[in-house]
This record gives C-alpha cells, structure tokens and sequence, in this order.
C-alpha cells in the first residue's frame, strides 16, 4: 500500500505493548560464490586484519545460497555474516592467548564415539564416516578441522565457567519460578475502542492536516524500457555483443543522452507512467524503479532482462481521500491511534493508581473472563513476554497484555499456585543443571563485556560495499 502511511503508522503507533524479540536467520544450502578476491582489510580485531579473501572464504564455507544472500542485502545479511566471522576470529584470538590445545587422539577420539558414525553393536564404521562427507561435500581435513575449532571454543566457555555450582536455594527458586500457574481475570479491550465504522470523514481531514508532512504521498512521472538479448541483438544468446551494446547503453546514461534517443537506436518500446504511486499490486521492475527513485536516470538488472529508466519528474502531494485505497490506509491509521490512544490513557491510569479493582468490575461487567496460565513458559493465550510480566506483578495488580495476535487486553492478577515440591531426583538433577546453566550464561555474559573492553573491532564500511556489489 501507501509506502509513507505505512512508515507512519510504523513509527506513531508502534509503541506501547508491542513486545519485540530478535530473532536470528538459519540459512543453510551453498556452494561457493567466490573464487579469488582482493586483500584488502575488511576488518580489525587490534592488530589482527580480517582481509577480504578471509570473508569471501568464510562465505564460501558457510553453504549459504548466493540467492539467499541477495534475496536480504536489505536486511543486512553480509553485516551479520561479517559479525560472526569477527566473533569467530575474536575467539581464536582469545583461545591462543590461554593456550588451550586439543590432541590429534581426543579428536580422533571424537570421532570415533560420534553416534553418527556407529552401527547398532555401538562400534565405529568407517565407512558411515565416509558417507557422511560425501554427502555433506566435505573432505575430512575440513571436517576435522571444524570439529577442532568447535571443540576449541567449548574447552574456551567451559575454561571461563568452570567450577559453577548452583545454590539449593536458587534451585528451587527457578523450579518455583518455572511451576507455578497463574489465576488472571481478563477484558478484551477491542469492545472499548472507537469502531472505523464510526469514524467521521472530518476525523480523517483533521488527522491529515495534523500529520501532513508525514503523510505526504510521493508521485512519479517515468519511462522505463525492457531490454534483452533478443529485442536488442535479435537472438536469446548473453554473448559479448550484448554485454558491448549494455556498455555503450551505460556510457549515453552517463552523457545524458536522452532515454527517447537510446531506446530509439535499438528499436525498442518505451513505456511511460504519470501520476505513479507506490501500491501492493505494482510489477516488481516499478517497484524498483519506484525504490531507486533518488537517482533519476540509470540501468538496472531485473531477472534475465536490464531495465533503463527515466524519472522525469518526483511530487509529494497531500493523501487523496477521495481514493479508495488511500482512504483505507488513512482509516486504518486514525484507527490505530485512538487505540493507541485508549491504552495510553488506561495505561497511565494504572501507573498513578488511579485504577482500581472496582473500577476493572465496572469497566468488565459481564466481558470479564478467568483463565489460569500453567507456568511462566505457557504462552497458550497470551503472548510469551505478557506472560513474563504478568508473572513479575504482584497479586491484585493490573496490567494491558496481549496475545499472538496483538490483541489487547486489560488483566488483573489474581493469585499465584505454587506446585509440588522439588522432590523427585531425576527432576532435581535437571534443575540443577538449568541453575548451573543460568549461572554460566552470566559470567558469559560478563566475559563478552570483558571481550568488548579488551578488543577494539573497526569495519572498513566501504570494502563492505564492495561486497555486497557482487551481489546486486
């Protein structure tokens, strides 16, 4: 739809109990993408480079599909595949400075006890160890290589936590903490809001005038031209003759020769938009064109076709209501901000303790629901950080909440149910266990702020570049 409603709406209203979580890309699949490369410094760890071959080759062995790579320039892909390269290299360095050392025979040994390798009588079968690298395209140099490493950086966390033993007291904390079922009372807020069908065309005036600047939709007048090797050379063949006349095409783009004139020597068809907007049911080429609208003349690729674009002339001009699809987007807009607006003021009540629990009884009357969630991990109704804060709030209080469907409701805690003891010893092993995790992942966390001191990392943000241009 509109491209600057939908930042606006982004940006305005994105903000009370939308519970973000990180979550990182698996990519898995590729072949090698690079052959050779430069060796320029594409980072600095101290006074350790990290050359541009270094990266190319840790991308070549990451098996990420060139197609994936491309597919997420935008989001960044080659930022945080260069972050893991540096982290990688951050803990050779930090494992050559502690001097830790595995022998050829615990590797060996390693190998030998991996249940991959073993028949059913528990024995190592060489010949499973063999498959095993067919058909994951390795030899057994690399394979053995990344098991050192692998157990390398284990033997490094295991160095930094070693000796971690969990308090009894922390063990049944966390057990009590995880076990423990919630009583809440709820009221979905959905009936309290303003209904778009009973928002008034004058809301919708006064809320464009109040955010114009933001709303401001771009419109463009362009020429494009679709260009292959059969409309440009008369045959379907990528030979050097094409790829001669795309330069020549280049070079009239950097003269500033007009688009009318280039298209024209070649005989083929230009195509011609007015009043363009963005939308969702653009064709990818316009939708390009549409995103490199700042620069106004050039040629890109686009699937097996090059695409030469004009931009004659680029207009903001204030959202036409009289446009239904404009309309919609502005409606939904003044939608989202009186919820918003709802909530900050419910919200706000709660905080100052003007809110209390005959005031939830008159607000719910017959809307309010009783549920029990059965631990800080059931995220069955709400969604899974809701649940974590109402977990942290004391009995009688109240809170807004929401569910995987941001759904938003209005909840009240009622009463804590504490579950069995901690009695049973297979449960009490893997409880301690967990503690002692929880504990190691805390001095890990002081050590990658030790880390963070102790190394200074510098990115060559243009070599960067460089790199995703293979990619464009």
């Amino acid at each position: 739809m509109i491209g600057s409603l939908r930042n606006f709406a982004k940006t305005k209203f994105a903000g009370i109990l939308v519970f973000i979580m990180i979550i990182p890309f698996v990519f898995w699949g590729m072949g090698g993408m690079f052959s050779s490369g430069n060796t320029n410094t594409i980072a600095k760890i101290n006074k350790t480079n990290i050359s541009t071959q270094e990266f190319i080759d840790y991308l070549n062995s990451s098996s990420i599909p060139q197609q994936t790579i491309r597919e997420n320039l935008e989001n960044n892909i080659i930022e945080e595949l260069l972050s893991s390269l540096v982290s990688t290299t951050l803990l050779d360095l930090e494992i050559k400075n502690y001097n830790l050392l595995i022998t050829e025979n615990t590797l060996l040994k390693k190998i030998k006890e991996n249940k991959n390798f073993l028949d059913e009588d528990g024995k190592f079968q060489r010949i499973k160890y063999e498959k095993f690298l067919l058909e994951n395209n390795q030899s057994a140099p690399q394979f053995e290589q990344r098991l050192k490493k692998r157990e390398l950086q284990k033997n490094l966390f295991d160095y930094i936590g070693a000796g971690t033993v969990s308090p009894n007291f922390l063990i049944n904390k966390l057990y009590e903490k995880e076990n423990t079922k919630l009583e809440i009372d709820f009221i979905n807020l959905n009936n309290f809001y303003k209904k778009k069908e009973n928002i008034s065309n004058e809301e919708l005036e006064n809320f464009l005038n109040e955010n114009i600047d933001q709303l401001k939709i771009e419109y463009l007048d362009f020429k494009y031209a679709i260009i292959n090797p059969k409309n440009l050379i008369g045959i379907d063949d990528f030979n050097q003759s094409f790829f001669d006349k795309i330069d020549q095409i280049e070079i009239d783009i950097t003269n500033r020769i007009a688009i009318e004139n280039i298209v024209e020597n070649y005989n083929i068809p230009l195509i011609k938009k007015d009043n363009f907007k963005f939308s969702s049911d653009i064709n990818k080429i316009e939708k390009k064109i549409f995103e490199l609208r700042d620069n106004d003349f050039d040629i890109f690729e686009s699937g097996n076709d090059y695409i030469i674009y004009k931009i004659e002339k680029l207009e903001k001009r204030k959202p036409d209501l009289s446009d239904k699809e404009t309309k919609i987007e502005i409606l939904d807009l003044v939608f989202q901000k009186n919820k918003f607006d709802y909530n900050s003021v419910l919200l706000k009540k709660i905080s100052d303790k003007n809110f209390d629990n005959n005031d939830f009884i008159q607000m719910g009357k017959n809307q309010i629901q009783t549920t029990q969630i059965n631990s800080i991990k059931d995220n069955k109704k709400f969604q899974i950080e809701a649940v974590k804060v109402l977990y942290s709030m004391p009995v009688n209080s109240f809170t807004l909440i929401n569910d995987e469907k941001n759904e938003i409701y209005l909840a009240k805690v009622n009463k804590f149910i504490k579950g069995p003891e901690l009695q049973d010893k297979d449960l009490l092993k893997e409880y301690i266990n967990k503690e002692n995790s929880n504990i190691k992942n805390t001095m890990l966390k002081s050590y990658d702020l030790f880390l963070n001191k102790k190394y200074k990392v510098d990115i060559n943000q243009k070599t960067i570049e460089r790199v995703k241009n293979f990619f464009q």
